[in-house]
């Protein structure tokens, strides 16, 4: 293993070794290894670099370091900046995988059950890309859609997330399929400045859905001059919309297991947004 001490040696030893395969906390690589399902023929180590490890200002936005592992975003101070994004790292698995976890490899992962995932389609963050050609810029939803995809030499270096100063909420409902592994997730931040509802739901599909229609037409509902109220029966709707929109009919009947799955996303939407207003 390669155990490069800043970004710019991390991207020359992988531009040098086309075959390796960058690893932080390897949570998720070694269990692909471990299954089977991957043999690196090279590893190159990111533990070592520290300037990925924190965070910093910039211009009304939070650089994040993609090496900040879940431990260290679920602490108090993190919280007060990006609630939503440490109430996901929180949940992220017992105390072992989050103090080994990082924010990085969670995206490079794209495991459809990643926490952090919803939260940061939801904010609409941004990945700063670190390769050979210097510093690139792509939305986090086009690397997780597969719209665009880390080139030869390339990895995740930073990510840019709005600090929005109003409420965010994450939720998640877990099943039988892992300890905390969710069967459906929801990030959903309002923003108040631009009177809009962004939500995100998670573990559903392949990659985080976003519900547009129904967050523009809840947004288009709440008093935002009056405390940013909303008729109860309004919030029902909008869980049933977002349910309808991410968890689709596939065929008559319709079969149990999706209607289970769609009452579960009706209901963590319904929650996560009632629970946003009311902070």
């Amino acid at each position: 293993m390669t155990l490069p001490a800043s970004l710019d040696e991390a991207v020359a030893a992988l531009t040098a070794m086309p075959a390796a395969v960058p690893v932080a906390g390897g949570t998720d690589l070694m269990a692909a290894v471990n299954a089977g399902l991957l043999r690196p023929a090279a590893l190159v180590g990111l533990g070592r670099i520290n300037e990925i490890r924190g965070w910093q200002y910039q211009d009304g936005h939070a650089l994040l370091g993609a090496g900040l592992t879940h431990a260290r975003m679920g602490r108090p101070d993190f919280a007060a900046l990006i609630p939503a994004l440490a109430a996901a790292a929180r949940a992220a698995g017992p105390p072992q995988i989050r103090n080994a976890g990082t924010l990085g490899g969670n995206i490079a992962t794209a495991a459809p059950t990643g926490d952090a995932l919803p939260v940061l389609a939801a904010l609409e963050a941004v990945l700063v890309i670190v390769g050979p050609g210097g510093r690139r810029e792509i939305p986090v939803s086009h690397l997780l859609a597969g719209r665009e995809m880390l080139r030869p030499g390339e990895l995740i270096g930073f990510v840019r997330v709005p600090l929005l100063h109003a409420p965010q909420v994450f939720l998640k409902a877990t099943g039988r399929t892992g300890p905390g592994r969710a069967v459906a997730s929801v990030g959903l931040v309002l923003d108040p400045a631009r009177r809009g509802v962004r939500c995100a739901i998670g573990a559903v599909a392949p990659m985080p859905l976003r519900p547009l229609e129904a967050e523009q037409w809840v947004a288009s509902l709440i008093d935002w001059d009056g405390g940013r109220s909303l008729a109860p029966e309004a919030l029902e709707a909008f869980g049933e919309y977002v349910a309808a929109a991410c968890v689709p009919d596939q065929g008559e009947p319709v079969a149990p297991g999706v209607l289970h799955l769609r009452r579960t996303v009706a209901v963590l939407a319904r929650r996560a947004l009632g629970r946003a207003l009311t902070s």
